[in-house]
């Protein structure tokens, strides 16, 4: 094994979800040396299973989580400005169920939600007769009346890909398909073992290590670290299903159901709708999470409780589900556990330092970072100050109104796009649009096309600059093309880029190459 003693870093991070990579985002613009290790993709677990919502979670103010909901909701209008690409508003309508909460309750939580956090860009909430209005076309009869409100959709795969692109561009070492076999205290320093895929194993150093492991957490203190912990994980899963497009407008539904839970169901795609999510403990964090037949029946039959047309099996085109690594705050179901985050550090007298990360949300990732930097900052006091607030993702640095006109402005310079084609661009990659599409002036300047629009061009950026490598990268978490795929044509895809790959940039190849680099 070759170590190599000049590879110092101030911080190194296991895990390349969308806490890792805020982190390493954060920290590199602070000044740190910053390296980022995942052993699969960017946001190949949780973060790309997620409800794709950014939102204040309006059930915790049931449970009194006023901080929690209201540093969400402060950050929903962060994000936006942010990334405007990846991040746009969304109406949710309430049904009120006369079974349930009364309307007085709802509308109490609902003036709480408008005022809890700061919001100046959402709209604010109202009521609605769902017997005269669009929004109550689909719902059964007895759903006469509710609310609407504000909340934020997100790419959540997409955000993870770009704040490791923004990290990387400031100086961080991103390496995916690289895990950290063992991680050894010496002198106060880290040295840690990182195995590439299909690589030899290499040692780097370390004066901090951030465990960003999702559910791999609690197996990264005890069996990489070797320390010895009180802390705990608690795994639940989190599963949804797609169906065929279930209603013709674009506002959300948040639907109450009588054993206390509450589920969503979501314009997805354009042709399809998302409905999740389920709250079931997940012992293994090593077993890949699935979607159970039991869990898809039981958010058709919820949804069903609702909408006038019952949803049959056969309306899933697909489903998929994730695992919330959540701190085990000793809850007495999966429903109840706490859904903050928490940071704990481990250190003994001079020993190296080990940030552990349990819990977190996509909404609140970057103050999660903040956080984080804040446990950090002790060990490293000439770091710098707060500064990912103002400061857009790759892509995303544009008015959070200026979406229309960025698709006008790229139908009118790209004639040959249609308009499926243009607003999925704009939607994915911002004004980095125009980057990829270059001096094209036809389809077949683009490249080799494959299936859904996707390009040669297209998937070059992906391998060169997004870390993408297999199909499965492309189409289920840069993209959600896979809906629009047959198995052969993404199989096509996938042969396409593993030939490509052994002659496209740095990015695009084996991580051992990369490792030498660094």
């Amino acid at each position: 094994m070759q170590d190599k003693t000049n590879q110092m870093f101030d911080v190194l991070i296991i895990g390349g979800g969308i806490n890792g990579c805020g982190i390493a985002r954060d920290a590199v613009g602070r000044g740190y040396s910053v390296l980022l290790c995942d052993s699969g993709d960017l946001g190949g677990g949780t973060s790309s299973a997620s409800t794709k919502l950014i939102h204040g979670g309006l059930r915790y103010l049931e449970h009194y989580k006023f901080r929690l909901v209201r540093e969400a909701l402060k950050e929903r209008e962060v994000l936006w400005r942010m990334a405007p690409h990846i991040v746009w508003p969304l109406r949710f309508v309430l049904p009120h169920h006369k079974g349930l909460r009364p309307k007085w309750l709802l509308r109490l939580g609902l003036f709480f939600y408008d005022h809890l956090g700061g919001r100046k860009l959402l709209p604010a909430s109202n009521s609605l007769d769902l017997a005269r209005g669009e929004e109550g076309a689909p719902l059964k009869s007895t759903f006469a009346s509710g609310f609407e409100y504000s909340d934020c959709w997100i790419e959540d795969s997409r955000l993870v890909a770009l704040n490791a692109r923004d990290a990387q561009a400031r100086g961080a070492k991103i390496n995916v398909r690289t895990k950290v076999t063992s991680a050894e205290q010496i002198d106060g320093i880290w040295h840690v073992t990182l195995k590439p895929k299909d690589g030899s194993p290499r040692i780097v150093k370390a004066r901090m290590l951030v465990n960003a492991g999702g559910p791999w957490v609690e197996n990264i203190i005890r069996n990489t670290a070797r320390i010895n912990s009180t802390e705990g994980v608690r795994l639940v899963r989190g599963s949804h299903i797609v169906t065929r497009k279930l209603y013709d407008h674009d506002k959300c539904y948040f639907f109450q159901g009588e054993d206390g839970r509450i589920i969503f169901a979501i314009p997805y795609e354009t042709d399809f709708t998302l409905i999740g999510t389920t709250d079931a403990d997940h012992e293994d964090a090593s077993v890949k999470p699935q979607c159970t037949e039991a869990e898809a029946d039981y958010l058709r039959a919820f949804a069903s409780n609702y909408f006038k047309q019952p949803i049959p099996k056969d309306d899933i085109v697909w489903s998929y589900s994730g695992v919330r690594p959540l701190y085990d705050d000793g809850a007495s179901s999966a429903t109840a556990a706490t859904r903050d985050y928490v940071l704990k550090v481990n250190q003994d007298g001079e020993a190296a330092p080990l940030l552990n990360i349990f819990g977190g949300k996509i909404t609140t990732y970057r103050k999660l970072a903040e956080s984080a930097l804040e446990k950090i900052t002790p060990f490293f006091p000439k770091a710098g100050p707060d500064w990912t607030a103002g400061v857009s993702l790759p892509g995303g640095d544009f008015p959070v109104d200026g979406v229309a006109s960025l698709f006008q402005e790229l139908r009118e310079t790209y004639p040959f796009l249609d308009d499926f084609w243009a607003w999925r661009l704009v939607r994915a990659y911002g004004t980095e649009a125009w980057l990829i599409l270059g001096d094209a002036k036809s389809i077949g300047d683009m490249g080799k096309a494959f299936a859904a629009t996707l390009t040669e061009r297209e998937i070059i950026w992906l391998m060169d600059k997004e870390y993408a490598r297999t199909a499965e990268d492309v189409v289920w978490r840069r993209s959600r093309l896979g809906l629009r795929m047959s198995k052969a044509e993404i199989a096509e895809l996938d042969t396409w880029m593993t030939n490509a790959g052994k002659d496209a940039g740095p990015m695009a190849k084996d991580e051992a190459p990369h490792i030498e680099a660094l």
